[in-house]
């Protein structure tokens, strides 16, 4: 349960801003297609940045499991450095290309406008995210999900407490800031999520951020496992680039619904996700401790229980699926869009569960290579193809909604088969 409550975390912040800035008075449509095109970016580097989390999380159970803890005390300090260094130089990097790069979502005029002022506040938290993300990693990897759930719960409250009060305003005192109050909520609470787990790192755990050299012998194994991941993100990030930049090309109500409809995807994912981070951080700890057996039971469980979920969550959006919608917009053409395609995510929801959960096993497992090519082969044979063919036959969101289900077929199909060849006969 706190690891499920954990995962949540960010796409509650995200989900937030959608709900909320879809129903501002001052161009509704164009604010929450705004928030759709720049916090899809946003995820991408957060996604292809953070995947240090998974390898410092596999890594660490792995020596908890061989009770050799001791020798890694200096590596969690040299990789949140190192990931402290790389967020802000990309944030600088970055803001220089701000325009440019929501162009290439194909948004212009106001949309494009909302989309870069939005960007350059909203990722103002990059670093502090990324912060977040890398002692939740070693809280992980020492087979801890109760604190980085007292994070989460802290930082998904504050924000949309701010949310509200920043974008709506109070009279008299604050102005209402439109969809800049929802970036400067974010990062806010970002920054408290940040000083938060600073203090636990320190007080919880038996490593310091003394940065020492020379660099721990396993760094060199954890930013190849890094970059490995790297590879996968950015590959799950062109799927999602893909997604968005041809939502936005069918017009405003488009990408406005696919934005909708994508932060429910997203909350499901990382709720879901939850499943996924047990398989994380136990697998890692067994395969350090050889002991197959219950590996194999653990990967029997989790799906059984992230399928549960699976329907129960896709139950409840069918029972309310009219009211869900009118949560984000008021809107008729957008709702419209959305209805038409909601129930092909809520469909999703139990192949996404397996999917996710033996991601989270082969990241604990530290076979990156193997989740690199999952992703490399489901996004350019399957994702990318599925949707040209939906695009040339006029289906628009359709189209990509069938791409992604291709996707998380060939993602589920790929882990699933690969761990049962490799570990089934071992038990």
């Amino acid at each position: 349960m706190p690891a499920l409550i954990a995962g949540i975390a960010e796409p509650l912040l995200s989900i937030t801003d959608t709900a909320i800035v879809g129903n501002v008075e001052l161009n509704p449509i164009e604010a929450l297609a705004a928030v759709g095109i720049a916090g899809s970016f946003l995820s991408a580097l957060f996604w292809i940045l953070a995947q240090t989390r998974s390898a410092i999380s596999a890594i660490i159970a792995q020596y908890l499991g061989a009770n050799r803890l001791n020798e890694i005390k200096n590596l969690p300090a040299q990789i949140i450095l190192i990931n402290t260094l790389l967020s802000l130089f990309l944030y600088v990097l970055t803001l220089f290309f701000t325009e440019s790069i929501f162009k290439l979502y194909n948004a212009e005029g106001l949309i494009l406008s909302y989309s870069v002022a939005y960007y350059k506040i909203r990722a103002l938290g990059l670093p502090f995210t990324l912060f977040v993300f890398s002692v939740f990693g070693v809280f992980r990897g020492l087979q801890n999900t109760f604190w980085p759930m007292v994070v989460s719960i802290v930082g998904a409250v504050l924000n949309i407490v701010l949310d509200y009060i920043l974008v709506f305003g109070i009279t008299g005192l604050i102005p209402a800031l439109h969809i800049e109050g929802a970036a400067y909520a974010s990062v806010l609470s970002q920054m408290v999520m940040a000083i938060m787990a600073l203090i636990l790192l320190l007080k919880k755990t038996p490593f310091t951020l003394r940065f020492q050299l020379p660099f721990n012998r396993e760094i060199k194994r954890l930013l190849l496992l890094s970059l490995n991941l790297f590879i996968r993100a950015l590959a799950l990030n062109i799927a999602l680039y893909f997604a968005n930049s041809y939502a936005t090309k069918y017009g405003n109500n488009y990408i406005a619904a696919q934005t909708i409809a994508f932060q429910i995807w997203l909350f499901f994912a990382f709720f879901i996700d939850g499943y996924s981070s047990v398989g994380n951080i136990i697998s890692g700890r067994l395969l350090g401790e050889k002991d197959y057996k219950n590996l194999w039971n653990l990967s029997k469980d989790l799906s059984k229980y992230a399928m549960v979920v699976a329907f129960i969550l896709a139950i409840i959006c069918f029972i309310f699926y009219i009211p869900i919608g009118n949560i984000f917009t008021d809107d008729t053409d957008v709702l419209t869009a959305f209805y038409a395609i909601f129930w092909m995510v809520l469909l999703m929801q139990p192949l996404n569960a397996i999917a996710f959960v033996f991601d989270g096993l082969f990241k604990g497992l530290a076979e990156a290579v193997t989740l690199r090519n999952t992703l490399l082969i489901a996004t350019f044979l399957g994702f990318i193809p599925a949707l040209l063919i939906g695009d040339a036959f006029g289906l628009k969101l359709y189209a990509i909604w069938i791409a992604f289900t291709v996707w998380m077929l060939l993602r589920m199909l790929i882990l699933v088969i690969k761990f049962r060849r490799k570990y089934l006969r071992i038990t």
